[in-house]
């Protein structure tokens, strides 16, 4: 089994050491990939039968949060691989198709792009139908690890003549002929995440490689395993962030024993418990892979990554007035944590995307019908 305790030991000093320049420089963390691609943790989850290392979801989930305070960039990154592989893994224990990537990514210790962030339920791009299988372009953007990823997994518009629009999912190597990562990723923070925009232009998609259709614009069971299996990894990125945070005001703070510092700290350490309580009902709810997806599921998954992303950037805010005006300082680590946390607030579902989701999970409609004019039918 992948030892990751072993790995984190002597990855993460590497990584501390490298963080300013990565974040100073918005270069990807390519040498990080490279480590880890040499203690073989782009495999790390995957089942020992399949020639991976047969660590735990909750486990990855663990390694990504240690990894976190050292480079969070890394571990963010890192983190969208990993809920690829664990959907794949979600799939393979239900005899559903998945094995065959599964190996493949075991094999040449192979780095998953997923591009899901802005297709959500339209899907960005058009497909047309070619000898074959279909014709692809579009542009996907936020492809977090994309210049140093080999296959994307991602999805386009198609118009089938007898079913209409639909949207189809598939694989594409990042090296195929049309495919070409920009060098657009310039932010304010995880700068070093390589979350770069990915230009398709008639890329070749073999009818056999589609691995899913769906209605375009409506909500499909998809997600339900998606977000189920996902949170949990990337919400373990931004609670490292929180810790590390945290303990850095701790240190600046030690010598400063007066009320109001006790009573922001007490602030800051209360924001701190919140992110952990919510990552910590992610991880269960996810059960090791276990789980049956639903919208319930989903619907409580999303509620605890709005909360933890709201916790993890008051925590952020807290210690950096702890910490005063020194924090503010470039050379000060904590900046660069909380613009990093800010990050979390672009991941779907958004807030207010949320909040309508739940709230229509709750009520029973439809979670993907339009907006809709408030009713007056009840009203006196």
């Amino acid at each position: 089994m992948f030892d990751r305790h072993a790995v984190m030991t002597r990855l993460g000093p590497l990584f501390a050491g490298r963080a300013a320049e990565y974040d100073e420089s918005d270069r990807f963390v390519f040498q990080n990939y490279n480590d880890l691609k040499e203690a073989r943790a782009f495999s790390a989850m995957i089942p020992e039968e399949l020639g991976g290392g047969g660590l735990p979801h909750s486990e990855m989930c663990d390694f990504i949060r240690e990894m976190s305070p050292h480079c969070s960039s890394t571990a963010l990154a890192f983190s969208m691989h990993q809920h690829l592989i664990a959907a794949s893994i979600w799939n393979y224990l239900r005899g559903n198709p998945g094995e065959k990537l599964l190996r493949r990514v075991a094999a040449g210790e192979l780095v998953l792009v997923s591009t899901g962030a802005t297709d959500w339920l339209s899907s960005t791009g058009v497909m047309e139908s070619c000898d074959g299988g279909f014709r692809y372009s579009g542009l996907k953007r936020f492809a977090s690890g994309s210049p140093a990823g080999d296959l994307m997994i991602t999805s386009g518009r198609y118009c089938d003549p007898e079913a209409g629009w639909q949207v189809l999912h598939f694989p594409l190597p990042t090296s195929a002929q049309g495919v070409r990562v920009e060098d657009d990723w310039k932010a304010l923070g995880m700068r070093a995440t390589g979350s770069n925009s990915v230009t398709i232009e008639n890329a070749f998609v073999p009818a056999e490689t589609v691995s899913l259709r769906r209605p375009l614009g409506k909500y499909h069971g998809v997600w339900n395993v998606v977000f189920g299996v996902a949170w949990p990894l990337i919400g373990a990125a931004y609670l490292g962030i929180a810790e590390a945070a945290t303990e850095l005001a701790l240190t600046a703070v030690r010598d400063r024993p007066d009320d109001v510092t006790a009573i922001v700290l007490g602030e800051m350490l209360n924001q701190l418990t919140l992110s952990r309580l919510a990552h910590k009902r992610m991880v269960q709810l996810a059960q090791d892979l276990r789980f049956e997806p639903s919208l319930e599921n989903t619907s409580e998954v999303q509620s605890c990554r709005t909360l933890l992303t709201q916790a993890v950037i008051a925590t952020c805010h807290k210690a950096m007035e702890l910490t005063g005006g020194s924090g503010y300082y470039r050379r000060c680590p904590l900046q660069r944590l909380l613009r990093d946390a800010l990050a979390g607030q672009f991941h779907p579902l958004q807030e207010k995307r949320q909040l309508r989701f739940s709230g229509r999970v709750a009520l029973g409609l439809d979670v993907d019908a339009p907006l809709a004019e408030v009713s007056t039918s009840n009203l006196p």
